[in-house]
């Protein structure tokens, strides 16, 4: 499964400390230059800058078509991140994209590419029992604090889920 990733969904599981769940998932995962230029050059994210860097199961991969993602940057109002994820998603004959903004994702499905974001990674992995119930109480309230903008269904739906598996 080929597997490519947008910056948000990186952030919010190294925030809960929960990058290992990509390898854990789905073996490696792909980034563009893009993603991985917003990780390591930008201030605000130090600690996932060094992080990133020494990832052995993320990939940084050049797109091809750079005037590919400057026109779908341009088309759609994504930034360069989401725009190269897509576009790598292409050029790879990517399996899933891994992404959190709603802009992305609504183009995202519009050109037919599977996605998954940061709630979908952890209920999967809630249903592999790779986390446990506390372990997802305790990411949302991370995530919920730090700003990550998910919907409020969504944390629902994945407490509920953890508190069905809890009950087991």
């Amino acid at each position: 499964m080929i597997v490519i990733a947008d910056t948000t969904p990186l952030i919010s599981l190294m925030k809960i400390n929960k990058l290992v769940l990509l390898t854990e998932l789905f073996g490696y995962i792909l980034i563009p230059e893009a993603v991985y230029h917003e990780l390591t050059k930008n201030p605000s994210f130090k600690n996932e800058a060094e992080e990133i860097k020494n990832c052995k199961y993320i990939h940084v991969v050049c797109i091809s078509s750079k005037k590919t993602a400057r026109i779908l940057r341009t088309a759609t109002g994504l930034d360069i991140g989401e725009s190269e994820a897509i576009v790598l998603v292409d050029e790879q004959n990517g399996n899933l994209l891994l992404v959190d903004e709603i802009k992305g994702r609504n183009v995202a499905r519009q050109m037919g590419i599977k996605i998954m974001g940061t709630i979908g990674i952890l209920l999967i992995a809630l249903e592999k029992q790779l986390v446990t119930y506390t372990e997802i109480t305790e990411s949302v309230e991370i995530l919920k604090n730090s700003g990550r903008h998910i919907k409020k269904e969504l944390y629902e739906t994945l407490l509920d889920t953890a508190r069905k598996y809890k009950e087991k």
